[in-house]
């Protein structure tokens, strides 16, 4: 039996992947029929599509008519999926993907260092030390040298 860590690891680890993969076929899809709003839109329904089958599969579409009852701004996340998903689309193919991963890297880090911080959103109380401080640091003189061009 693998850990729960190990498991959420891996899931999560798959997750990442995904994501400059996800960035790199929703830009060209975007560049080549000329509409990165299309092309998120197209990315959208299949995503929604694989999503009903997965609750359905797990026998949880009774999920759907607890929707209407939740607090309006969680809704809000999909707003900010649809930023992302769309924001990639059209800055990836005009700075490169690895450049805008990058950068969503570190957005990605300061976020949730502040989330954890602070609690936000009913998560886990965690403050930002010097440890922390450091990485995210460090992470970001790591995409500033990533961008310079070859020496």
């Amino acid at each position: 039996m693998v850990p729960d860590f190990t498991k959420y690891a891996l899931i999560m680890l798959a997750a990442g992947i995904g994501v400059p993969v996800l960035a790199a076929l929703n830009a060209q899809m975007g560049a080549r029929i000329g509409s990165p709003a299309v092309a998120g839109a197209a990315m959208f329904l299949i995503a929604c599509i694989t999503a009903i089958v997965v609750a359905a599969s797990l026998g949880q579409t009774s999920a759907f008519a607890r929707l209407a009852d939740q607090p309006r701004h969680l809704f809000i996340a999909g707003l900010l999926i649809a930023f992302y998903l769309l924001s990639i689309s059209w800055v990836a193919p005009r700075f490169g993907v690895g450049n805008a991963v990058m950068f969503v890297l570190v957005g990605q880090i300061i976020a949730i260092s502040l989330i954890d911080h602070f609690g936000l959103f009913g998560a886990r109380l965690r403050p930002l030390g010097m440890t922390r401080t450091g990485g995210i640091v460090l992470l970001a003189i790591g995409v500033v040298l990533a961008q310079r061009p070859p020496t």
